[in-house]
């Protein structure tokens, strides 16, 4: 965690934005950051990895990555990531919830405590979870399209499970940069297993928001991300599918 002191060099009010939804989604998997480089973009956030070989989270500074094999590492120096939004986690608004709460529902609460749809935000919520499924992205040894690679994606059902959810809402006019609306990722409190949120009904918790004032996108140089197909056609149903 930084110090106070270094709060003032941090930028405090932005999402960091490695690379684009658009190119995840046309196969672009390579590694262009590794965990040393965007460690210094903040201390929470979500993701990939390279190949794109499980799904990111991290707070509280510290980082894991979730495999298709159910399993939760700490990530190395080497850790080599395509995509991913990070922020330094700060929250002005905190919630707790007593009563079980369907992800319909649930989202409706978060909606609520916010000023605007049209604002970055960021998201933690520890609690109880009646039941959470999620899945895990596979290593890809080629670059397919990632609406081919969720095909053959492990998926995971948790019951009467205590965990983190950790991800962001963003506003519909960046779909295709980020994911718009909800993203989240889960990690269970014994951080061995979790992945990529696709339902839940939450039994009681408490839930954290940081409101955003902008988002720094980064555009890879690499030779796939520039011949990358990002106009997509049909961008809105190839984020269902890969979003679930």
């Amino acid at each position: 965690m930084a110090t106070a002191q270094d709060e003032s060099q941090l930028d405090l009010g932005g999402v960091f934005q490695l690379s684009t939804m658009t190119s995840l989604i046309d196969g672009v998997y390579d590694g262009v950051m590794n965990f040393d480089q965007i460690r210094r973009h903040g201390d929470f956030g979500i993701g990939t990895f390279a190949h794109l070989d499980g799904e990111l989270i991290g707070f509280d500074g510290r980082f894991y990555r979730l495999r298709g094999d159910g399993t939760a590492t700490p990530l190395k120096s080497e850790d080599m990531t395509p995509f991913c939004s990070l922020t330094y986690f700060r929250p002005q608004i905190k919630k707790s919830f007593t009563k079980p709460l369907k992800k319909h529902e649930f989202e409706k609460e978060l909606h609520a405590l916010v000023p605007s749809d049209n604002l970055f935000y960021a998201y933690r919520i520890d609690g109880v979870f009646k039941e959470i499924t999620t899945r895990t992205v596979a290593y890809q040894e080629r670059p397919v399209p990632m609406t081919e690679a969720v095909k053959s994606q492990p998926i995971f059902h948790f019951r009467d499970i205590k965990g983190t959810v950790v991800g962001f809402w963003t506003p519909f006019f960046a779909q295709g940069i980020a994911v718009a609306g909800y993203h989240f990722h889960f990690i269970d409190e014994s951080r061995q297993g979790g992945g990529h949120v696709l339902d839940y009904t939450l039994e009681r918790g408490t839930v954290q928001i940081d409101q955003k004032t902008h988002q720094t996108l980064y555009t890879p140089e690499t030779e796939s991300f520039m011949n990358a197909n990002l106009a997509r056609s049909d961008l809105e149903n190839e984020i269902k599918v890969t979003e679930g």
